[in-house]
């Protein structure tokens, strides 16, 4: 029996405490997070790779195609997580790329609303006694003269802004998936997202697919790699158990599933 688990058994039976529940992350997201099931592959979320960096942590990954912190909330899935975070877990905060959409009512947030709804995913973690991390939005592949350009940077702003008044942790996900995205140049980066032909036989696009906001394998297992180096940089307890640049996470070619492993 290793020490560690003897050590909180003798506590229990001395002290008639129970023992720490295990950490959890839970993610709050859109698309570029949320799992996918195999016949979606490549398609995949950065949520799902975060895992890979995190043995030994439940990620509750509650991202969900589609959705603006207006109509995540409107909907309920943050009362959802409301009802399930407790003491001890990490909640990771990030939209922008659903709210900025102003030609789809459903989803479309104003600034000033995105800043009140943070405040909302604030709360709930601090009323659970959680910690909150803000995240900028991930940056989409969008080159002008070969240089990339920044993505949704109202909302980015934003979110620093919150960050900064409420003295929350911030992973600056937008300005750090930009630089990784300018380094690979406008063609490689291609390989990171969803560009594929219908010859090359992808599951989830028989057709074909050009799409440059969400992720392919590649691209969500460096993008949850980029967060890991962020995650690992705050002081919040679950540093400790981020382990950033992991083999799954720098991989060069696909393992041809959704999942990290």
């Amino acid at each position: 029996m290793k020490r560690s688990l003897l050590g909180a058994m003798m506590l229990v039976l001395l002290t008639g405490a129970a023992a720490p529940e295990p950490p959890r992350i839970f993610i709050a997201s859109d698309s570029t997070a949320q799992d996918y099931k195999a016949e979606k592959y490549p398609q995949s979320g950065w949520g799902t790779m975060l895992r890979c960096a995190v043995p030994g942590v439940t990620v509750e990954n509650r991202a969900i195609g589609g959705r603006s912190t207006n109509s995540f909330i409107r909907e309920g899935r943050l009362d959802t997580i409301a009802a399930d975070l407790r003491k001890g877990d990490t909640l990771l905060i990030q939209f922008g790329h659903n709210d900025a959409s102003v030609d789809k009512p459903e989803r479309y947030t104003t600034v000033e609303q995105y800043i009140a709804n943070l405040h909302r995913f604030l709360d709930v973690a601090k009323a659970a006694g959680a910690k909150a991390v803000i995240l900028t939005p991930v940056a989409r592949r969008d080159f002008k003269d070969g240089v990339e350009q920044p993505s949704f940077p109202t909302y980015a702003d934003a979110a620093r802004r919150v960050a900064k008044a409420t003295r929350t942790p911030l992973i600056d996900l937008g300005k750090m998936s930009q630089a990784w995205v300018q380094a690979a140049g406008p063609e490689a980066a291609k390989a990171y997202y969803l560009h594929y032909d219908g010859a090359a036989g992808a599951p989830g696009y028989p057709n074909g697919v050009v799409d440059d906001t969400h992720f392919s394998e590649l691209g969500a297992r460096r993008v949850a790699d980029l967060v890991a180096v962020g995650l690992r940089q705050t002081r919040l307890p679950i540093a400790k158990r981020v382990t950033p640049h992991v083999p799954a996470l720098t991989r060069t070619t696909p393992a041809g599933g959704p999942t990290c492993n």
